[in-house]
């Protein structure tokens, strides 16, 4: 139920504070305030009137400064406290609104960051290149990968590219008889290309969850024996996507494809049934075009009047002209020579049959030039919409069909040829010819038009006009027609969006503003959100960091990044160096490093205020099995632990004892791991309040 929006209440100038600052509290501007918020920070606002309704409930008690007026007028931003800020959110929806407001801010203080909500990609860098600290992003670019990847299905849930690498995050459910059930652990998975982020045990297996800073990654002990059943998701980098999951034929190779048409084709010139069948269905297929029946009946009665012409002329003329003269001179007449024809056989004695024929050979051609005038001014006028409209056909099982092709449905159009999905676009107008021309569309009434998108058989249908309520309606026809088909839902109200995923749980109902809201937020303290995706209800961002000398990623060990805050490093480079993919636990973070991961808004919010997570587990070590053990046992301990090299090789001559540095549980896990590899006996000690 959406809340009255109280009066405004005015409140003093803000005081000097790290706050933040959002213009435009539309539906965008208020879900950028729900989760700032959450970062505990101090928040301000603009809009130029109070709004008509909240989305988020209590959100006007969230806001700590509210101040109605213009955004683009400097004393408004004064008031609203802009040289206190640390981060302005320009996320009205108008940009040339936007863009003023911008400069007007940075105007006022030069040092704050400003992010701002634009889709002229173009006029975006170039103003980055002139404007320090400052970003610019369109919520339905955003947006689109999480429709596309919904309609796709249930195997692919993330798609994104970092320097020329494609990451893909699939979901697999494991089943009895593949080499991974019943013989690797989890931690097994894991590669230079690859990562598992969640781990679901079978309905029938006890599932063990362990604590984390992250209610989605490493809930799962990194031992435990795969089951047939279990369903786990994984990151891989430049892997095949038909090769991670089944279920999508692969095309057949065009050269074949030719080879099998041009067999087909001879097969059946030796067929008479399906030659007279063929000809039957083509006679039929012309009666509703008159034209081209006329043309087959032309064409026909050409072909006999030569023949029986020529036979005419040879039989009249034994021994004096060839058949082929005759076929010669019986052409002419018939293209309009008859005065040619006969003047070159004066001497020649020929019957009245022969002459009168000519006349109707005359007549005939006639006709017929006639006739094929007729086609050629068909063919010069409907020319230029042939070559628009030449598409491939509608696939007939299995694909996707996108309602509307405005920005949203353009992006997932695209996108979904890229993962070679078949799709099919719906839109009230025909397009330029030039928009998606590889791909096949409808258009004309959108209801009539689902019916020949083969919805039946289709695999999702995914509505993202700028209607809510037709996308709604859109999503229950193509349930009704298809109870088997996926139901992508475009909204624009969070409260919408709630309520109608608990009612309609068969449809996947996306908002657009609060998925993209978090990308704004996090890009707000200063992070480079490259994309996002969905994960089991929550909204996973791929997060850039470059770290300075005072950031709370520098100096720590990737494992105590990704165990510390529930992240999941993906990329990782030095200066001047090439980047890593999947880097290990044992790097160390360093100012001017280049860090990307997978983090939730949460995890966002723990690195940004350094909440670590608290290291309480332990490793005993009992002995060294070999005298070598002792020097690999000291290197793996101080690489992975970060304890220091000699004070770990004097802790190693000591044995046995426990390790004083305390660490992560996949963190100590680990070591054990690599300890027992290098033949030493160690073990993990739980913390004293663990179950």
């Amino acid at each position: 139920m959406v809340t009255a929006a109280p009066p405004p209440e005015k409140r003093a100038t803000p005081p000097s504070n790290d706050g933040f600052l959002v213009c435009g509290l539309g539906s965008l501007g208020q879900n950028c305030v729900a989760n700032l918020k959450s970062f505990g920070v101090p928040v301000h606002a603009i809009n130029d009137a109070l709004p008509d309704q909240w989305e988020v409930p209590h959100l006007r008690d969230l806001i700590d400064h509210l101040e109605i007026g213009d955004c683009r007028t400097a004393a408004v931003l004064e008031k609203a406290g802009i040289r206190q800020c640390r981060a302005v959110l320009l996320v009205t929806q108008d940009e040339r609104v936007n863009l003023e407001a911008a400069l007007t801010a940075r105007v006022l203080n030069p040092r704050v960051r400003l992010v701002m909500r634009s889709d002229k990609q173009n006029l975006n860098d170039l103003i980055g290149q002139q404007l320090q600290n400052f970003v610019a992003f369109e919520p339905t670019q955003l947006a689109a990968p999480a429709f596309a990847l919904g309609a796709f299905g249930e195997e692919l849930i993330g798609y994104f590219s970092l320097d020329g690498h494609r990451f893909q995050v699939v979901k697999q459910r494991l089943e009895s008889g593949q080499p991974w059930c019943d013989r690797r652990q989890i931690h097994e998975l894991d590669n230079s290309r690859r990562r598992v982020l969640c781990h679901t045990a079978a309905p029938q297996c006890s599932a063990t969850s362990i604590d984390s800073p992250s209610t989605l990654f490493y809930t799962w002990l990194p031992d435990t024996v795969l089951r047939a059943g279990d369903e786990i998701v994984m990151v891989d980098c430049n892997a095949e996507l038909r090769a991670l999951y089944s279920g999508v034929p692969a095309p057949p190779p065009a050269q074949r494809g030719v080879l099998k048409g041009l067999r087909q084709a001879i097969a059946r010139l030796r067929d008479w049934p399906a030659l007279k069948q063929l000809f039957l269905s083509f006679w039929q297929a012309g009666a509703e075009q008159q034209l081209r029946r006329v043309a087959l009946i032309c064409g026909v009665t050409v072909v006999a009047l030569c023949l029986v012409g020529t036979l005419l002329l040879d039989a009249n003329s034994p021994g004096e002209i060839s058949v082929f003269q005759a076929f010669l001179y019986t052409f002419i007449t018939l293209f309009g020579g008859y005065g040619d024809v006969y003047a070159a056989l004066e001497n020649f004695n020929h019957p009245q049959l022969v002459q009168a024929f000519g006349l109707v050979l005359t007549v005939a051609g006639a006709a017929f030039v006639g006739v094929l005038y007729a086609l050629l001014t068909e063919k010069l006028l409907t020319l230029r919409f042939e070559f628009m409209e030449r598409r491939p056909p509608v696939p007939e099982k299995d694909h996707v069909v996108v309602i509307w092709l405005g920005r949203v449905g353009r992006q997932v159009l695209t996108m979904l040829q890229e993962l070679e999905q078949p799709v099919v676009g719906i839109a009230p107008q025909a397009p330029d010819g030039d928009l998606l021309p590889k791909i096949p569309l409808l258009t004309g009434n959108v209801i009539a038009a689902l019916d020949k998108a083969n919805l039946a058989t289709a695999k999702s249908v995914v509505a993202v006009s700028e209607d809510e309520i037709q996308n709604l309606e859109m999503g229950l026809l193509a349930h009704r027609l298809n109870p088997h088909c996926r139901a992508i839902i475009r909204t624009y109200d969070q409260q919408f969006t709630d309520r109608v995923a608990q009612i309609f749980p068969f449809a996947q109902v996306l908002c657009a503003s609060a998925l993209s809201a978090e990308a704004f937020a996090g890009a707000a303290f200063g992070e480079h959100v490259i994309g996002l995706f969905r994960l089991h209800d929550q909204t996973i961002l791929v997060t850039q960091y470059e770290l300075e000398p005072e950031d709370t990623l520098t100096g720590l060990l990737l494992a105590e990044v990704a165990y510390g805050y529930g992240v999941v490093p993906l990329w990782h480079q030095q200066q001047g160096a090439p980047g890593s993919i999947m880097p290990s636990d044992d790097t160390r973070l360093r100012a001017g490093d280049r860090l990307v991961v997978l983090a939730t808004i949460g995890g966002l919010r723990r690195i940004e205020q350094g909440h670590l997570a608290p290291r309480d587990w332990h490793i005993h070590l009992e002995a060294a099995l070999t005298a070598n053990a002792l020097f690999d046992g000291a290197a793996e301990i101080a690489r992975s632990s970060g304890y220091r090299l000699g004070e770990a090789r004097e802790f190693m001559a000591q044995l046995p004892g426990t390790l004083p540095v305390p660490l992560y549980r996949h963190q100590a896990l680990r070591l054990v791991r690599l300890l027992t590899r290098a033949q030493v006996k160690a073990q993990v000690i739980s913390p004293p309040n663990s179950a």
